[in-house]
């Protein structure tokens, strides 16, 4: 096993892939309608966006201009412009839904690139198009759920569990929000990068019937099963993720443990292509196919 030393030269590959903008000044969002009634949820969360947009614009941040300007008339759940900012957005019919997927984003996610294929928004849209291509029938909905503040590159807290452990509870709460409204549909958790140890925490409550685990550092867990007995975890990795290369150790706190897609932890394979760490959720790709595959649960060929 490698050592401590070893595990922090990890960092040293994660590289800043954008800033936060500088949103510290912006308000809380306002207590929202429960998601029982979703046209007053939706029109809240609009509401909300509006203000933070206003105070964009009087603050002259350009990127959350840009961003913001964006999302308004879409289905938001609930937002946050707070610190590099909270979006949880619904692809879809959360309502009546017989699938619905979740996805989790990893590090560097913020406001100023939701709507970049390569982020939560972008990548929630991506695997929303595919499922409906597939299977047009189902009914199947997408949430693209930022509702936690991911690790920012460069930084200690992506070697670390901690911000994993806030998105969990966050997570958590919202999926027993989704039964409260939709008891019957059957929910998979999609988590890329980081996104998989906010996943594996929130395993043993967010009751989902799958968690598909892409280009995934660790979980913190030695085996899939460790994470929810009645879930069954899938694991991928494509051939260009720089994930392949970080040491798969724990030592003080620090590393997430047993590589996902080893014959050890047990997760079962699917195709992921051989695109990068940004990769898993382009259109037409090997990776968004399976995961659609995966959501609607439809046989998938195995990795």
């Amino acid at each position: 096993m490698r050592s401590a030393p070893a595990l922090l030269s990890a960092a040293a590959l994660v590289t800043t892939m954008t800033g936060a903008s500088p949103a510290a000044a912006y308000a809380a969002p306002s207590p929202l309608p429960s998601l029982t009634r979703l046209d007053a949820r939706y029109a809240a969360v609009q509401a909300d966006i509006g203000r933070a947009l206003a105070a964009a614009r009087g603050y002259g941040d350009g990127e959350r201009v840009r961003a913001l300007e964006g999302f308004r008339n879409r289905t938001f759940l609930s937002f946050d412009p707070r610190g590099t900012g909270r979006a949880v957005e619904v692809l879809g019919d959360p309502a009546t839904a017989r699938r619905i997927a979740i996805v989790v984003p990893g590090i560097d996610n913020d406001l100023g690139n939701y709507d970049s294929a390569k982020f939560v928004g972008g990548s929630a849209r991506n695997l929303y198009e595919q499922a409906r291509r597939l299977s047009p029938g189902t009914r199947p909905t997408v949430v693209a759920w930022l509702g936690y503040e991911p690790p920012q590159t460069p930084g200690p807290s992506v070697l670390s569990a901690g911000r994993a452990e806030e998105g969990a509870r966050a997570l958590v709460s919202f999926t027993r929000e989704l039964r409260s409204l939709n008891p019957s549909a059957r929910l998979t958790l999609v988590c890329h990068s980081y996104g998989g140890v906010v996943c594996a925490k929130a395993a043993p409550d967010a009751r989902a019937s799958d968690i598909a685990l892409v280009g995934s550092p660790g979980t913190t867990a030695d085996r899939a099963s460790d994470l929810s007995p009645a879930t069954r975890v899938w694991a991928a990795r494509s051939g260009g993720d720089w994930t392949r290369f970080v040491p798969h150790v724990r030592f003080l706190g620090w590393g997430f443990g047993r590589d996902p897609v080893s014959r050890e932890f047990g997760a079962l394979p699917f195709p992921a292509g051989n695109g990068t760490h940004a990769d898993y959720f382009k259109p037409g790709g090997e990776s968004v196919r399976s995961l659609a595959l995966i959501m609607l649960g439809a046989r998938v060929p195995r990795g």
